[in-house]
C-alpha cells in the first residue's frame, strides 16, 4: 500500500514543529533580554513557545495518524 503524499508532508510538519521545541530552549548568549525561565535562550518567550510548538507537533501527529491509518 502506498502511503499518500498528505502522509509525508504531515510528518514533516510534526518533525518541524518538533524541532521548533527544542530550539526554543536552547541557550544563546547574543540575546539581549533574558527568557521567561530566567537564561538567555534563543527565544524570549521559551516555555510558551516550546508548548505551542510541542501542541503544533501533537495536533499533526493525530490528524497523521487518524488520517493515514491502515485498515
Amino acid at each position: 500500500m502506498k502511503k499518500q503524499p498528505m502522509y509525508a508532508i504531515m510528518l514533516l510538519l510534526t518533525v518541524l514543529c518538533t524541532l521548533g521545541a527544542i530550539s526554543t530552549m536552547l541557550p544563546q548568549e547574543s540575546v539581549s533580554t533574558i527568557s521567561l525561565l530566567g537564561y538567555k535562550a534563543h527565544c524570549p518567550f521559551a516555555p510558551v513557545s516550546t508548548l505551542l510548538c510541542l501542541l503544533l507537533a501533537g495536533v499533526c501527529c493525530k490528524i497523521r495518524v487518524r488520517k493515514f491509518r491502515s485498515g
